[in-house]
């Protein structure tokens, strides 16, 4: 018999379980049945085409993280913070420019390693180049915004490590880098064991091994394939409600405005990595500058809430400013180098 009495789930607590990205898509199409329903088939059918054409793209990136992940591949960022700072630094924004780490497996290393006295300088470059791409978003990037595109995006992410990781070790003297660690207990999110040891590239012989292969494939597969379910449903109404010469007036033509403009707006208005891409395929369409659609993905991939938390748990206010100062300044030249080519 069903007790009656039983209270019901708090309102707080229903919003934790919906899931923000189908919610957000439900919406967008709500929206569209709501205030122009001879849109609603249009949309829907927009949506779910661009979905299907993008779908190798994300099956081979998909599996190409699940694989990272199930031989243990991470165990290699170890090796990243050996040897002299200069070599550390190089090293370690070349591994963050195109490494698959979440910042669950990086937060416990890099405390660890701090507190041992690897040089902010290093970590600084791993932290700036490390969310801007790994192999899921390059596949992606290729795929809607072209190869050329997703090269330079990943040849800005290992710049921008060394243009942190370097200025960091130019101003190692100053007040600003200075005891840059807050107090912290050792996070628990994960174990860093995991970073520890040797990859295991067979991994098929491995019962457990295979495990993380299905698990990684499929908590992707989910993410990757609902943030993409958004981002086309905002671009099909994007490009049917918003005006090009709008976005051309405001983010187009050449010179250093637009792409200003598109690393201001990135900085705070970031959703997820995976959604911009598509969006920012929708806005070149429309009319904005590759330069500034460069400048927007460099600066709010970096400022974008699961790279800046991460940040913002282990340092000083003073040190997380000049994170987001240096990922401004790395955006803003990655868009001028871009258009200049």
């Amino acid at each position: 018999m069903t007790d009656l009495t039983q209270t019901p789930p708090r309102l707080p607590q229903l919003w934790k379980r919906l899931d923000k990205a189908l919610l957000l898509t439900g919406l967008v199409l709500l929206a569209v049945a709501v205030f122009d329903p001879a849109n609603l088939f249009p949309t829907f059918k927009f949506t779910l085409e661009a979905l299907w054409e993008v779908v190798p793209f994300l099956l081979f990136a998909i599996l190409a993280t699940a694989y990272v992940q199930a031989t243990g591949a991470e165990t290699l960022l170890s090796r990243a913070f050996e040897g002299r700072e200069m070599q550390m630094i190089f090293v370690a924004a070349l591994v963050g420019g195109i490494s698959p780490f979440c910042s669950c497996q990086v937060i416990p290393f890099i405390a660890a390693s701090l507190a041992m006295g690897v040089p902010l300088s290093a970590v600084m470059a791993f932290w700036l180049a490390s969310p801007l791409m790994d192999p899921a978003m390059f596949f992606v990037t290729a795929g809607e915004l072209g190869m050329d595109f997703a090269v330079a995006k990943t040849v800005a992410a290992v710049g921008i490590g060394l243009l942190g990781g370097l200025g960091v070790k130019l101003l190692g003297g100053t007040a600003l880098f200075a005891d840059p660690l807050k107090a912290f207990d050792k996070p628990s999110c994960c174990a860093t064991s995991g970073l520890r040891g040797k990859p295991n590239w067979t991994f098929w012989r491995d019962r457990d091994r295979i495990d993380t292969f299905k698990s990684s494939f499929l908590k992707n597969l989910l993410f990757l394939g609902k943030w993409m379910l958004v981002a086309y449903a905002l671009e099909s109404v994007m490009l049917s409600y918003l005006p090009a010469d709008v976005i051309a007036s405001v983010m187009g033509g050449e010179g250093l405005k637009p792409i200003l403009i598109g690393a201001v707006i990135g900085a705070p208005a970031y959703l997820n990595g995976f959604a911009a891409v598509p969006l920012m395929s929708g806005l070149i369409s429309q009319g904005m500058a590759e330069g500034a659609a460069m400048s927007f993905m460099i600066a709010g991939g970096i400022s974008c809430i699961p790279a800046a938390v991460a940040v913002w748990a282990l340092v000083k206010p003073r040190v997380f400013a000049a994170y987001i100062g240096f990922a401004l300044m790395g955006a803003v030249l990655a868009g001028v180098i871009w258009s200049a080519f």
